[in-house]
């Protein structure tokens, strides 16, 4: 054998036991997570809300609260993204504009979030005056997600050939028409695929909600999008650290970091379901 051939071989075998310790790696997480959280998931658990000074009860309220910052997030990171993306790629002027744009979001998605919490208090629940609310929140993680979202819509868009836009305006379609029925759903499932990763964030960040919309024991469900809510996230910080029965308080800490993780889960499987909804569509069309 050759020492190139040697090389490749050398080469091959390092990235796959790179590869494998990632997975073992992962697997030894949620192993662990369940391993210490499974024992206090229950029916009770999931649907009652905490009491006893958060230990004993439930997790519903910060479940709900999680629920509800998620999808408001989304609703306003999604489609400013989208649009931003489409501006950007499909009408932006190529030049300096786009290079600016293309930096300062590369810099926002830099930021740390506990900064963008401080901003989020300032403009969202001091300056507009929601107050520290669901709707204060929700702005906030969606300004955290919205360069991951702007970015993967302009690569997915970059993705599709110039000859498909142009075979369009040949037939006669208007850029609108080709962007709104031949680029969006042939980019659709790589965007789909951005805002899995913006809704994977935001659903685990602590520093934003802290600041604009968590309550630190909330044990009733919020009735508006002005009233404060409980979130996994911060819920999982605090009985972890700021408990004074921490023996009894630790099960339940592992047993919500469980439940945030099947959340994740499930939000991921229903937005892959999505994607593959949309890549057979556009095989079909």
């Amino acid at each position: 054998m050759d020492r190139k051939r040697i090389s490749q071989h050398v080469a091959f075998g390092l990235f796959r036991l790179l590869s494998l310790s990632v997975v073992v790696i992962l697997f030894a997480i949620l192993g662990f997570i369940i391993y210490k959280g499974i024992g206090v998931i229950s029916w009770e658990f999931i649907t009652t809300p905490p009491k006893d000074g958060m230990t004993a009860g439930g997790i519903w309220p910060a479940i709900v609260g999680t629920f509800y910052l998620m999808v408001g997030s989304a609703l306003f990171a999604f489609p400013v993204g989208v649009m931003s993306g489409i501006y950007m790629n499909e009408y932006a002027p190529r030049g300096w504009i786009v290079r600016f744009i293309r930096v300062m979001t590369n810099n926002l998605s830099g930021i740390p979030s506990i900064v963008f919490g401080l901003f989020g208090m300032a403009l969202f629940v001091n300056y507009l005056d929601f107050g520290d609310s669901i709707l204060a929140g929700s702005l906030t993680l969606g300004l955290l997600s919205l360069p991951l979202v702007i970015r993967t819509t302009e690569e997915a868009l970059k993705a599709i050939p110039d000859s498909l836009r142009e075979g369009s305006r040949a037939l006669g379609a208007t850029k609108l028409q080709t962007i709104w029925h031949v680029i969006l759903p042939m980019g659709m499932p790589n965007i789909i695929t951005g805002l899995i990763l913006a809704l994977g964030r935001v659903s685990g960040e602590t520093a934003p909600i802290l600041f604009t919309c968590a309550a630190y024991f909330l044990p009733q469900l919020p009735a508006s999008l002005l009233d404060q809510c409980m979130a996994l996230p911060y819920h999982l910080y605090v009985i972890s650290t700021s408990g004074v029965d921490m023996e009894a308080q630790l099960p339940i800490a592992y047993g919500t970091a469980l439940v945030l993780i099947v959340i994740i889960l499930l939000v991921n499987l229903l937005a892959n379901a999505l994607r593959r909804y949309f890549e057979k569509k556009v095989k079909t069309n």
